[in-house]
């Protein structure tokens, strides 16, 4: 089978912020065999999932790009999952509850896929993705071969994983679960599902999860709030009036908008507070000059 490609592809189409300019080539490969044949003939492609946790220039992508939300192979052995990485987080914690499974409940509340959930160690109400990681096949971009990653490799911390040096491309992870009874599990999960309505924004508007990590020992969100940018509309993007660590993006945001607002967030903080905060949200893309000048700030690493 021949993996399905299309040209000048808008990306908003992809995200869950709804932004995001064109790039040259997409791919969405369905099968594992297709997507390392992609990368090895495009190592350089930038990834995408389900497109949460992601904020793509509205400036587009120059190249390739690879989506993986066709992926969706997941395998139960005993007591251990082997998921795609284009798996929903969701379905997988479902499929898990199906077969009396603990380790995993709070992937339920994720709009991540596993790939995007192992790249940023996901973690929510004490359970993180790296507490059940056992291994994962990835594509290495330098050698354009397939190597198999163990948890001692992973250098799994908050908000972290050895994915984010970009070298290697998730194909598919290893979880080791633990039996436990049904109906305590789907209680964890239902848990799981009220906090996150209760705490964070409906999908219905656009949005890429938290904006900023929480600094040692405190919270992001607590920290917004108590400086003033809770419900603070900015044009075009707002910070949810719940909790300041979102931006809702209100219908025609551009990347510029957001990061216009997410410097308003930092520096707000930064002069209350004196704490700088660290973005969450992943941002790809070409930049206009202004854009240049806040990631410069923003995310000083990624310009080095």
């Amino acid at each position: 089978m021949v993996c399905k490609v299309n040209e000048n592809f808008e990306l908003a189409r992809l995200t869950t912020f709804k932004i995001g300019g064109k790039c040259d080539k997409i791919f969405f490969p369905e099968t594992t065999d297709q997507f390392i044949d992609v990368l090895k003939t495009y190592p350089e492609a930038f990834v995408i999932g389900s497109g949460s946790n992601l904020l793509i220039s509205s400036q587009g992508i120059k190249g390739s790009v690879i989506c993986t939300k066709q992926m969706k192979v997941s395998i139960v052995d005993g007591n251990r999952i082997i998921a795609g990485c284009g798996v929903s987080g969701a379905f997988l914690s479902q499929l898990a509850l199906k077969e009396g499974l603990s380790g995993i409940e709070f992937f339920i509340a994720f709009p991540g896929s596993i790939g995007g959930n192992v790249y940023m160690n996901a973690s929510a109400h004490g359970q993180f993705t790296s507490d059940c990681f056992v291994s994962a096949r990835c594509f290495d971009r330098k050698s354009k071969s397939v190597v198999t990653l163990y948890k001692e490799n992973m250098n799994f911390a908050y908000k972290q994983s050895l994915l984010q040096t970009g070298q290697y491309v998730l194909l598919d992870a290893v979880f080791e679960l633990k039996r436990a009874d049904a109906e305590k599990i789907k209680e964890l999960m239902e848990r799981n599902l009220s906090a996150r309505k209760q705490t964070q924004p409906s999908m219905a508007y656009p949005n890429a999860g938290c904006s900023f990590k929480n600094p040692q020992n405190d919270s992001a969100g607590r920290l917004l709030d108590k400086a003033g940018m809770k419900g603070f509309d900015d044009g075009n993007a707002k910070t949810w009036e719940t909790h300041a660590n979102f931006i809702i993006n209100k219908g025609n945001a551009s990347s510029l908008d957001v990061l216009e607002l997410m410097l308003k967030m930092y520096n707000k903080v930064k002069e209350c507070y004196n704490i700088e905060l660290a973005p969450e949200v992943i941002y790809a893309g070409e930049m206009t000059k202004r854009e240049e000048e806040i990631c410069r700030v923003l995310y000083p690493k990624m310009l080095k």
